[in-house]
């Protein structure tokens, strides 16, 4: 409705998990890092974290384009309340692994046939199970017991769980402490700060199509991450509404008072931060001196051997 009015070829602010838009803050980048060094390096069960809204399914989403071409096959869960049958049927299904049977036990036995066939042709393997705060304890077991897929010296199954900060605190259950002790990357998604929104709000216009003239004035900008908290999911939101107001007023530019009119609109003034700030510090995994530039760049350097 609104993007020739600003000169866009699409939607800047669409919520769904598209890796285009993903914005690599230097705590993304390190997640990124990390995610992608953990599964090409055989490390067995990843964590990630993060607050609702601050894109760890585009994080993902963005990994797995990124391991795209690189031998790595993937099984992505979404719902994560499921029962057991259910969590080992979707796998299967999304691995394309075909078990005539529906017995666990002939289950797993297919399932490691399948592994150690990839993994003796070079191949490697990642199961990612995103609202993982939402999995039953029993079913959090079972997804243990699936490192147990194992050469003598490698894991042949790289399991991501990526939840909601609700996971880490369900993680020290002391019934959970054997898979807390397997967890080998931890990596944490933060909200954005100001400098950060601002680099984000450009660069979701530019990928949509504008032509460098500021649609967002400064002042805008700093309204929109005081009312968003420096959550994506939250300034998609805010910055979608502004630009449909900012049309229908006949405005090319927006302005800090239409973000605060939709903000209220929005009821986002009521709104109060309960995510935690991100450390100090700007860490790059592999090398703090030099950055990759760009990403196919950062997936040749995590398959160096150390």
């Amino acid at each position: 409705m609104y993007k020739h009015f600003f000169g866009l070829r699409a939607n800047p602010f669409n919520v769904n998990p598209d890796p285009r838009y993903l914005s690599l803050t230097r705590h993304t980048r390190e997640a990124l890092t990390s995610l992608a060094y953990g599964i090409l390096n055989r490390k067995g069960f990843i964590l990630l974290t993060g607050e609702v809204g601050t894109g760890k399914t585009t994080l993902l989403n963005q990994v797995l384009d990124l391991l795209s071409g690189k031998r790595v096959a993937s099984a992505f869960v979404f719902n994560s309340r499921l029962n057991v049958t259910q969590l080992f049927d979707l796998m299967m299904a999304d691995f394309g692994i075909a078990c005539e049977s529906g017995l666990k036990s002939q289950v797993l036995l297919r399932l490691h046939r399948w592994l150690v066939e990839r993994y003796r042709a070079g191949e490697n393997t990642v199961l990612i199970v995103d609202e993982a705060q939402n999995l039953s304890l029993t079913v959090l077991e079972e997804i243990r017991l699936l490192t147990n897929l194992e050469t003598p010296t490698t894991k042949l199954l790289q399991i991501v769980l990526s939840g909601q900060p609700e996971l880490e605190e369900k993680l020290k259950q002391p019934q959970l402490r054997q898979l807390r002790q397997r967890i080998t990357l931890h990596c944490k998604l933060y909200p954005l700060d100001l400098e950060e929104t601002g680099s984000y709000i450009a660069q979701r216009l530019r990928i949509a199509g504008a032509n460098g003239q500021p649609i967002f004035t400064p002042e805008a900008v700093e309204r929109t991450y005081a009312y968003s908290l420096g959550i994506p999911r939250v300034i998609n939101l805010l910055c979608e509404h502004t630009l449909i107001s900012a049309f229908v007023d006949n405005q090319r530019t927006v302005s800090a008072s239409k973000v605060e009119e939709v903000a209220r609109e929005l009821e986002l003034d009521q709104i109060r931060p309960i995510a935690p700030s991100p450390p100090e510090g700007n860490v790059e995994s592999l090398n703090p001196t030099k950055a990759p530039r760009n990403l196919a760049d950062l997936v040749e350097r995590l398959r160096r051997p150390d």
